[in-house]
């Protein structure tokens, strides 16, 4: 029989996972190419033959997703999957249009042909949008359960950004030395120092049915850590989605932050110390809409900063997160709130961008007033170093989880913001985990 001919259209993560899990030994597919999008860098690379598996002994180009036309009529593609996530309904009904008028079906894969069981419970966090206060709501999630005496371990959606996927197939952080080792972006830094730093060894990588496997061996409870608005690798036992009332009805009108959203068994609706209040409100309504029987938190992100002084009254460039600001769409970040609160004048980055964060801006026409921390790569993170101290500028405000200026060589001072989660009232996480620990019979454990 033919094998059905496939692209898998991705951004180096759901892409992957849905063909190690429903692809690789399925031999009524072919899977052609992968395409890359959304993360610069990423294409032109190799799925190699470790992760691809004996039908795919030479392995699977990635290319940009720019050549699906020529892919499609090239190899006689009949289906492409859309494996990548935060993107609007809007966008993904261009996608749907642009495949089907060059020939092709397109597939969204669902939970049930994605998701892998653990024998282990699993608590996941996930997102409606990227930069909703995913990883602080982790954070609290794993400090929670090591404070009920618990070993979670935890599991991050993938960034295997760097060009050789072979050492990257499983990693463990279980040090700050790891992130040298494994040579992470800052992307990836952003992500797993906060959770080292408070004592959870992190998985990470591309093979995600192997990653687990060695993640069951040291834990208690498995908590996934979910990247952008994407949905869980693993099925979970709980599931908390966290929502951002800045970006009110994006809950509802972005994918699969929706399908996040439908599934929860609790929602943090986050950052309410600074949101209006009809956008709170707003965001609680969408909420009961679609999942009435979902537990519904309310929390503040309050942001505290190293040294005032620094910063007050100062011309000062503002750096954010990157993903939060770039395909988030957030217009600013927590360093812009920390700015805004000291007075501070905050000047345009972009006249000092140099190299790719230059074509950031350009792809990214909504900031203005923040230079997002892009850092894909050493090349790039040099250029980052480069926009940071070109800039004319008396201070630096970091407002990314990790320390940036730990990690350029920054020429003027800085100061670091630091934001946790702070659920405001009952019901909270403590309340939720605790009653997970009893339903799960977790204690044992303890």
């Amino acid at each position: 029989m033919t094998r059905k001919k496939v692209i898998i259209m991705g951004a180096a993560g759901r892409d992957f996972h849905n063909f190690n899990v429903y692809f690789r030994n399925n031999e009524d597919y072919e899977v052609v190419a992968f395409t890359a999008e959304q993360i610069p860098g990423i294409g032109d690379r190799m799925y190699p033959p470790e992760l691809s598996g004996k039908l795919y002994p030479d392995g699977i180009k990635i290319f940009s997703e720019e050549m699906l036309p020529e892919l499609v009529e090239k190899f006689g593609v009949e289906q492409c999957i859309l494996a990548y996530s935060d993107l609007s309904y809007d966008t993904v009904g261009h996608k749907i249009a642009w495949v089907n008028s060059i020939g092709a079906d397109i597939r969204l894969m669902g939970t049930h042909t994605t998701m892998i069981k653990s024998s282990k419970p699993v608590v996941a966090v996930c997102a409606v949008r990227t930069g909703c206060g995913k990883s602080q709501t982790s954070r609290r999630v794993n400090q929670i359960l090591v404070d009920l005496g618990l070993r979670p371990v935890n599991i991050r959606h993938p960034m295997p950004y760097d060009p050789d996927l072979t050492t990257q197939i499983s990693q463990r952080y279980g040090t700050l030395e790891d992130l040298d080792k494994y040579n992470c972006t800052i992307e990836e830094r952003e992500e797993y120092e906060p959770m080292i730093n408070i004592g959870v060894i992190l998985y990470a990588g591309v093979d995600y049915g192997k990653i687990l496997k060695e993640a069951e061996k040291e834990a208690d409870v498995i908590t996934w850590d979910g990247g952008n608005n994407d949905f869980p690798f693993y099925e979970p036992d709980l599931l908390i989605v966290i929502a951002d009332p800045h970006r009110p009805g994006h809950e509802i009108s972005y994918y699969p932050g929706e399908t996040n959203l439908r599934m929860a068994d609790v929602v943090v609706i986050n950052k309410v110390e600074t949101a209006d209040y009809d956008f709170v409100e707003e965001v609680r309504d969408n909420i009961m809409d679609v999942n009435p029987e979902a537990v519904i938190i309310e929390a503040a992100s309050p942001v505290s900063v190293e040294d005032w002084a620094l910063i007050k009254g100062k011309r000062v460039l503002v750096v954010e997160d990157g993903p939060t600001v770039t395909h988030g769409e957030m217009p600013y970040g927590a360093g812009f709130v920390a700015a805004r609160k000291a007075g501070a004048t905050i000047v345009d980055p972009r006249p000092f961008a140099v190299g790719s964060i230059k074509d950031t801006f350009e792809k990214y026409t909504h900031l203005e007033d923040v230079l997002p921390a892009m850092g894909y790569g050493n090349k790039q993170m040099k250029e980052l170093e480069n926009t940071i101290n070109k800039a004319d500028v008396e201070a630096v405000v970091i407002g990314t989880p990790i320390d940036l200026a730990g990690l350029l060589k920054i020429n003027k001072p800085s100061v670091r913001i630091r934001y946790d989660l702070q659920e405001i009232g009952r019901p909270n996480l403590e309340d939720v985990l605790a009653e997970f620990v009893k339903k799960q019979d977790l204690t044992k454990s303890v």
